[in-house]
């Protein structure tokens, strides 16, 4: 199975440990990754997009016609490049007056946007393609005793007309996931909420990022789970900053899917970049090595 991969910005420039555990994992599950040169930034799905819809389009199908040209699905890791990529390819394909729009623009550099591969984000690929049991099947070392506060984001999500990757209110696709690899999965009662990470206000993502802390917390989880870059470059940084804020201890490890996949698949925590988070990981490696 053959994929074009779409990393984004912030997942190779902030956080490679990311990215190397997505092309050491996938390698395990029988997933091909054939990197194309040539992509920029999706482009971000909210403020660009607020700034300029039609250059924000035009962007997303320049990136989107790397794939076409190679004949092959392009698949992102970061629910803001799903977001942008997926958007711009439903309304491209849907309305040939915006798609004529897009196309004058991409003719002067020799492109053109025809409407022939999907987005997808990649759990979405290990859910449908690959299917959980294969999943499952690559697990070595599976993490019992793990507990998983699940946070979905946004952009995965919604809006769900586009996006068409779970039910946005009742969504099971990352706990299906997270238990195929042997967590258990602790829900929390702000586990929908936004990170904050996109609120212009100064206050508001702050207390965003709490509450969602502190729901974690009152679970009983040992860390957070996400897909997300984002939510992640919110949670693991601004947990010690609202820990010293409020004299409260918000601190919880906070992992990306792939990473504790990579853990189960019997992967090294130097392999997956644990020690590259600001939020320490020790106890979570001790409990896994405790449970071999």
């Amino acid at each position: 199975m053959k994929y074009a991969p779409f990393f984004g910005c912030m997942i190779t420039v902030k956080y490679p440990q990311m990215e190397a555990a997505v092309r050491k994992t996938t390698k395990n599950l029988g997933m091909e990754l054939v990197d194309l040169d040539g992509y920029s930034c999706c482009p971000d799905p909210i403020y660009f997009k607020s700034t300029d819809k039609l250059t924000w389009l035009t962007i997303a199908a320049r990136n989107i016609c790397i794939a076409e040209e190679a004949g092959l699905d392009l698949v992102t890791m970061c629910s803001g490049c799903t977001a942008t990529l997926s958007e711009a390819n439903f309304h491209l394909s849907a309305e040939p007056e915006l798609k004529e729009k897009v196309n004058q623009r991409l003719k002067r550099i020799g492109r053109e946007y025809k409407g022939t591969v999907s987005v997808r984000h990649i759990v979405t690929v290990l859910r449908d393609d690959l299917g959980i049991d294969r999943v499952r099947e690559s697990v070595k070392k599976p993490l019992v005793g793990i507990k998983v506060g699940i946070h979905y984001g946004c952009h995965l999500l919604k809006p769900s007309e586009i996006m068409r990757v779970d039910d946005p209110d009742y969504p099971t696709i990352l706990e299906k996931l997270f238990s195929a690899i042997g967590a258990e999965v602790v829900h929390h009662d702000k586990q929908g909420l936004c990170c904050g990470k996109a609120c212009m206000n100064e206050e508001i993502p702050e207390k965003m990022t709490y509450d969602v802390l502190s729901s974690l917390k009152r679970s009983g989880a040992d860390l957070m789970g996400l897909i997300c870059p984002t939510c992640f470059d919110e949670f693991d940084l601004g947990q010690i900053k609202l820990s010293r804020k409020f004299n409260q201890d918000l601190t919880i490890p906070i992992l990306y899917y792939f990473q504790l996949l990579g853990l189960a698949q019997g992967l090294s925590p130097q392999e997956v970049g644990l020690h590259l988070h600001k939020t320490k990981t020790d106890h979570i490696v001790e409990k896994i090595a405790c449970s071999d």
